[in-house]
């Protein structure tokens, strides 16, 4: 067993012995200790993707452990399951587009951001009966910050504009794993704010379109933009050429 691996053992279980302790039902953390638990629980979770990361580098540290089934090894490598991903890619595509032009065509979500504001409202508001919105403190904390900054203005033109690209992006197959992952942002933003609608759906797929990157948008533009953009480890030829052009290593 590897150094790394010898250290990602305890810093795991110190990790999960800080989950338990915070979503135990059982246990009602006080401040400041919840919050000390709490940054020391994403502090170790960080640590620990880290260490399991650079343990990639040991001998054998990439050897598939527990191999996958044939179907989604197919789903999410193969080229031809792009055509499986098309009508689901063009479909939340679509969604996104029809609500990023809704947006846009209404004044008091493009204008001053009157409308997001008093959603804002709504969601951050705690009734004296029944249960709030929002579930999370610290998202109510988030929304609470930008009613007070005024932000509803420029968050509402971001957000219709967002909505618009990510819905024009992943009907034509433009980086659709990026596409994707920023549309289930906002999906889960809405999920966060307490309002369901679609978005529990539009969310399922596009993790989906996300875990399928490499192919989903095979039947679109990535056919011929992923070949030459390439990722961030392993470049493209378009992006190789620009390299060997202006003599740096590619």
């Amino acid at each position: 067993m590897s150094t790394l691996r010898r250290w990602a053992i305890p810093i795991a279980a110190v990790a999960a012995v800080l989950l338990v302790y915070l979503v135990n039902p059982w246990i009602e953390a006080t401040e400041p200790i919840r919050t000390f638990v709490t940054f020391g629980f994403w502090g170790l979770a960080i640590l620990l993707t880290i260490v399991l990361f650079e343990d990639r580098k040991q001998a054998k540290g990439t050897d598939v452990e527990v191999e996958g089934p044939a179907f989604t090894r197919f789903l999410f490598n193969n080229s031809r399951a792009g055509l499986l991903w098309l009508p689901i890619r063009v479909f939340v595509g679509f969604a996104w587009l029809e609500a990023g032009l809704h947006h846009f065509s209404d004044p008091k979500w493009m204008t001053a951001g009157e409308s997001l504001r008093g959603y804002w409202t709504n969601a951050a508001a705690i009734p004296e009966t029944g249960r709030a919105a929002i579930s999370f403190e610290w998202y109510r904390d988030f929304i609470n910050v930008l009613l007070n900054s005024h932000s509803e203005g420029w968050f509402a033109i971001a957000i219709t504009f967002g909505e618009i690209a990510v819905g024009v992006a992943l009907i034509f197959g433009i980086m659709t794993g990026l596409s994707a992952f920023f549309g289930a942002l906002m999906n889960m933003s809405f999920l966060l704010a307490g309002s369901a609608s679609t978005n529990p759906v539009l969310f399922s797929l596009s993790i989906g379109l996300i875990l399928a990157w490499k192919v989903a948008g095979y039947y679109g533009f990535d056919r011929y933009l992923l070949p030459r953009l390439g990722t961030p480890w392993r470049p493209g030829i378009l992006v190789q050429k620009i390299a060997h052009a202006r003599g740096a290593p590619a």
